[in-house]
């Protein structure tokens, strides 16, 4: 008889670095919020110029997230994507393996895959000429290849990017000549996404957003826990404690790890469902958001567009498939509550944010943060350390 996945993860199912973490988070009444001195000019959300800047230095320099592992469940799937400013195809061949092509015909350019779902393939096939290629961008099929004189197939593979998959998510190098260096996904941040499953959960639903704002303003909320008790006063504000996260640099990307209301320092290893009572909230530089809820976690790809415009790509994944009505119930509930947090506070503060800057009201004092936003400055020094 096949035992079900529990939905659940224990306190012993994470690494040794998350567990003393969690450990390390003092009872609310314990803990102390230290003040900071720290600015930063209105440029870096309203310039255009450093717009151009980061797209060089960091989002065609450095691995990206494109999409999570479970958008290509299975074999023969694809999915195109367009976002970065680079249209790409995303594919999972017959030996399960993940690539990332640049989505243009090698005989005049044409789109080959269009739209923005998976979808199942057992070949690549241009709708121009039908030239049509392997899973893993060999050219398969060339339509009257006999009135070439000239074509060489050897040459016509489909450009494919540097790319891996690892913690759950396909992450590539936009730029298709630099040196397939992913060592921003170190160890311990891979061991991180690992024993929170990510790599075997299920997408549930996604929901794609195109925002009025800077890229970095999308990502603020989720970087500090200041605004929860007032900007999500009416809705999951009350769940968790007025307190600052226990923070740890994993490399360049940050975990913040917090106690929510009902958190007992002392009931750590009896409570069945770890995630209950703690939230992870990781920054994966330079632009994922994951953080997990009891019965889900979320994936946000925050993909800058302009500096005004930011599109953010929401998967909520599940450990285990809603295959009967209590789990869908609980599942509708949880993607519907997420969606109208995210989507109608998070996401609507940082159009606000946007438009008051863009007024210029704050040019002469800058944008300043409190103790309890530090690690938005821990994100802006990396930022800042690649860009020079």
């Amino acid at each position: 008889m096949s035992i079900a996945t529990p939905i659940y993860q224990r306190l012993s199912d994470l690494t040794p670095s998350q567990i003393e973490d969690i450990r390390a988070i003092p009872a609310h009444g314990e803990a102390d919020s230290p003040a900071i001195k720290a600015t930063r000019p209105t440029a870096i959300f309203l310039d255009e110029e450093v717009f151009r800047k980061e797209r060089e230095s960091v989002f065609h320099r450095l691995p990206v997230a494109v999409t999570v592992s479970a958008m290509l469940p299975e074999t023969g799937t694809l999915l195109p994507h367009e976002a970065y400013g680079v249209p790409l195809l995303v594919s999972r061949d017959r030996e399960g393996v993940a690539h990332v092509f640049i989505n243009a015909c090698m005989h005049k350019g044409s789109t080959l895959v269009t739209g923005c779902e998976s979808q199942k393939g057992a070949r690549i096939t241009c709708p121009y000429h039908a030239w049509s290629w392997r899973l893993d961008g060999k050219l398969a099929g060339v339509a009257r290849a006999e009135t070439f004189e000239c074509l060489n197939k050897a040459e016509r593979n489909l450009v494919e990017l540097p790319s891996r998959e690892t913690g759950g998510i396909i992450w590539a190098i936009l730029d298709r000549d630099a040196e397939a260096d992913f060592s921003l996904l170190n160890d311990e941040i891979v061991a991180d996404l690992g024993a929170l499953d990510l790599g075997s959960q299920y997408l549930y639903g996604r929901k794609t957003f195109h925002l009025e704002s800077n890229w970095k303003q999308v990502i603020e909320p989720f970087l500090e826990g200041y605004h929860v008790q007032r900007l999500h006063a009416n809705s999951v504000g009350p769940l968790f404690a007025d307190v600052p996260t226990v923070v740890k640099r994993i490399g360049d990307h940050i975990r913040q790890i917090s106690g929510k209301v009902e958190f007992a320092p002392q009931g750590l290893d009896n409570e069945k469902n770890i995630h209950k009572t703690i939230t992870h909230a990781y920054l994966l530089f330079p632009n994922t958001v994951v953080i997990t809820s009891p019965y889900y976690m979320s994936v946000m790809i925050v993909i800058p567009t302009a500096a005004g415009k930011t599109q953010v790509d929401y998967h909520m994944l599940t450990l285990n498939k809603a295959d009967n009505p209590k789990s869908e119930a609980l599942y509708k509930t949880s993607y519907e509550t997420v969606l109208g947090v995210f989507g109608n506070e998070d996401f609507k503060a940082s159009e606000w944010c946007f438009k008051g800057l863009k007024t210029g009201a704050l040019d002469d004092i800058e944008v300043v943060y409190s103790g309890l936003e530090r690690c938005i400055l821990m994100q802006y020094e990396t930022l800042e350390k690649y860009m020079g």
